[in-house]
């Protein structure tokens, strides 16, 4: 086991230190914003601009790279993302927030894209199932204990914004120092979004519908459980749960996917997140404690989804269409997340932090609706054809590469240009 994270112990720890400094400014910022009486949809618009900022870099950050090299191109966005999160505090306004949050999201596009081809260059096919799975082991938990730093200081005050910009730079230090040769070239993948839609209609409405809900509660969860009357330690509880009910549910609903037609499996889970989102929403204002059981069952249905529609569309595509149609699902899911935070904080004005929940909720019934209609008018790929689940992180741009099921090599450092997918 050792001696197969020994080639990539470095850049795995420089993983950890990105996520939990992604995931201390994920819960700091909507916290500090209400504190500075900052609009709901102010702090929506702010996590939309995150999200435009990750999908503009998933689309531009392989051109940097191919540019000045992977080292180069990773100091220099640690250091945009590391200076951005201490300018946060120095100008506290929306409309300076709004392109830092942008800024912030394009940054941290490129540092994924880095991290994850260089993973993916270091793996062997003996490898890959391990390395694969530490990573996304470390993506389920360092998130989580970034989000219990918020619980170390005063949100009002300076420390935590240099905690988080400390972390971002510290992910500099494995990769800097590491004596692994550099990987070949980032190839940019040819996106064909009508195409991919035709192939797999659930998997592309899904993986673009997930967006709109996870990116809702990732940058307006925390003004929920705050509005709910939860403190910081209980704000911090909160979210982490979530994350946690999310990771124990991949397994079981993705080996009876691979047992089922897996678009089943994604009504059911949309169903019971649909139940879950009504709970939090109606329970949640009378009966506090509630709120942290319910969401356990919130994240355990609704997290799992991305995995599933990834999943149910590759079985529709060929072997070497993998990592195309995995760019395309990661495009799908980055404009979800982008409109998401901006129509669920809408919600929120307008009936209070429940609003975040009914959101997802009907969010949720809209793609089982879906889903049910497409069951339908297509018949479920031959068992034969179909391969197996695999828990994709999500918002990880270039991880399709690392993914077991991908058996591509390393492609052609000159690769045709990327179309541009427009939303």
């Amino acid at each position: 086991m050792l001696s197969m994270i020994a080639p990539v112990g470095a850049l795995l720890l420089s993983v950890a230190f990105l996520l939990m400094g992604n995931g201390l400014q994920s819960t700091l910022l909507p916290v500090r914003a209400e504190i500075e009486t900052f609009s709901t949809l102010s702090i929506g618009v702010m996590g939309s601009a995150y999200y435009i900022g990750f999908a503009l870099g998933c689309i531009f950050c392989p051109y940097v790279v191919r540019a000045v090299g992977h080292i180069r191109a990773f100091t220099a966005m640690v250091a945009v993302a590391a200076t951005v999160a201490l300018l946060h505090i120095l100008f506290l306004s929306p409309a300076v927030w709004w392109p830092l949050r942008g800024l912030t999201g394009f940054c941290f596009a490129g540092l994924y894209l880095v991290i994850e081809s260089w993973l993916n260059d270091r793996a062997t096919n003996e490898t890959r199932g391990t390395i694969f799975g530490l990573y996304t082991f470390i993506n389920l938990t360092v998130i989580t204990v970034g989000q219990f730093m918020i619980t170390l200081y005063d949100p009002a005050a300076f420390p935590l914004f240099a905690l988080a910009s400390i972390l971002v730079s510290l992910a500099a230090v494995p990769v800097a120092l590491t004596r692994a040769q550099a990987p070949a070239p980032i190839a940019a993948v040819r996106l064909r979004p009508r195409r991919l839609y035709g192939l797999s209609p659930v998997g592309v409405f899904g993986c673009g519908v997930v967006g709109l809900a996870n990116g809702a509660f990732w940058s307006l969860g925390p003004l929920y459980a705050t509005g709910e009357g939860l403190d910081l330690a209980s704000l911090a509880t909160f979210m982490g749960l979530t994350v946690l009910g999310g990771a124990l549910a991949q397994w079981p609903f993705g080996r009876l996917s691979d047992r089922r037609d897996r678009r089943q499996v994604i009504a059911l889970a949309c169903g019971l997140a649909v139940l879950a989102g009504l709970a939090l929403a109606i329970l949640g204002g009378l009966w506090t404690r509630a709120i942290f059981p319910l969401t356990v069952l919130f994240g355990a249905f609704a997290f799992p989804l991305y995995a599933l529609c990834v999943a149910h569309a590759n079985d529709m595509m060929a072997k070497d269409e993998f990592v195309e149609a995995s760019s395309g699902l990661l495009l799908a899911n980055g404009v979800g997340s982008a409109i998401g935070p901006v129509l669920a904080s809408g919600a929120m004005s307008v009936v209070g932090p429940s609003g975040l929940f009914l959101y997802t909720a009907a969010i949720h019934a809209g793609m089982l609706a879906f889903v049910l209609h497409r069951i339908g008018r297509r018949a479920p790929a031959p068992p034969e054809e179909r391969g197996s689940f695999v828990a994709v992180p999500e918002y990880s741009p270039a991880v399709m590469t690392l993914d077991p099921r991908s058996d591509e090599t390393p492609a052609d450092p000159s690769p045709e240009p990327p179309t541009n997918p427009g939303p």
